[in-house]
């Protein structure tokens, strides 16, 4: 298989370290070239191609290996100024965080193309991330085509080599899971250092230089994913937008709820301790259920 990637950081390069024990053939480009550089002395790729089109020329497979709203600007790229370098055999597919905007890009720009998310990923970015195994037993999302089995086939071979699962949905159904379970603790990550330690433009909150010397696991598991890439968690967040809010605004409520029963005092002056244990423990029996 004749791979090419147009995006080398930690997904498009652990994609490239998965597959090439396989002897796939890879091509890869990015706008600066230095993951594919890093690539090429580390042996993950075949050659580091000087443009999009160089680097889809003769390929079988083309992976957009790059942010949601980067995936929209490579459509229109292979779609226009690079179209004459893509064969009419090749599929297209992508790793973007979000579907619905992609898949209707794609659609409309006339490309053979099957959509995909794979579920694993880390807060640090950049070649230098990749791991071979980072797909490993991890879900990756595929949106079918409506008639092209054989482009699905070819993409799911890519899935496989990777040693992920592949799991087929909707781009809507796609998109409303992720929001609830990738993208909203993304933002809550985000807001929570706001609220604790002071929001843009704003000086540092009170109490947050005494508190920082005490933060420990706690805070940095709830905020982990706010060291991430902004670039890309506000590509995420602008092009799955509404069904991200919707997921904020329960969310919103629920902590609306949460403070309403701290403010209320029971008889001995403090908030019903029952009433917390047992919300606790259903959290706790609603993530060790999985299936509820």
């Amino acid at each position: 298989m004749r791979l090419a990637l147009l995006g080398l950081g930690l997904v498009g390069g652990s994609v490239a370290l998965a597959v090439r024990p396989s002897g796939w053939h890879i091509a890869a480009w990015t706008p600066g070239g230095t993951g594919p550089r890093q690539a090429l002395a580390a042996g993950a790729i075949d050659r580091v191609a000087s443009s999009v089109a160089d680097a889809i020329a003769d390929a079988d497979l083309v992976v957009l290996a790059a942010p949601a709203t980067a995936c929209l600007d490579l459509l229109d790229v292979l779609s226009g100024p690079a179209r004459a370098a893509l064969g009419p055999d090749v599929v297209v597919t992508d790793v973007a965080s979000t579907k619905a905007v992609v898949m209707e890009r794609a659609a409309a720009r006339g490309l053979r193309f099957v959509g995909g998310h794979p579920m694993a990923g880390r807060e640090i970015s950049g070649f230098d991330a990749a791991d071979a195994a980072l797909f490993r037993d991890r879900p990756w999302v595929l949106v079918p085509p409506a008639d092209d089995d054989a482009g699905l086939a070819r993409v799911e071979a890519l899935v496989r080599a990777c040693g992920a699962r592949p799991i087929p949905m909707t781009a809507d159904e796609h998109d409303a899971a992720v929001a609830a379970i990738s993208h909203a603790p993304l933002v809550l990550a985000a807001a929570l250092v706001e609220a604790i330690a002071g929001g843009p433009g704003e000086p540092v909150a009170p109490g947050w230089p005494a508190a920082a010397v005490l933060a420990s696991s706690g805070w940095a598991s709830a905020t982990r994913l706010a060291r991430g890439d902004p670039a890309m968690g506000a590509g995420i967040a602008a092009t799955n937008a509404g069904p991200l809010a919707a997921r904020l605004r329960a969310v919103a409520l629920r902590l609306d709820e949460w403070a309403a029963l701290l403010e209320e005092a029971a008889d001995d002056g403090l908030p019903d301790e029952v009433r917390l244990r047992r919300r606790l423990a259903a959290a706790r029996a609603r993530l060790e259920a999985r299936d509820g």
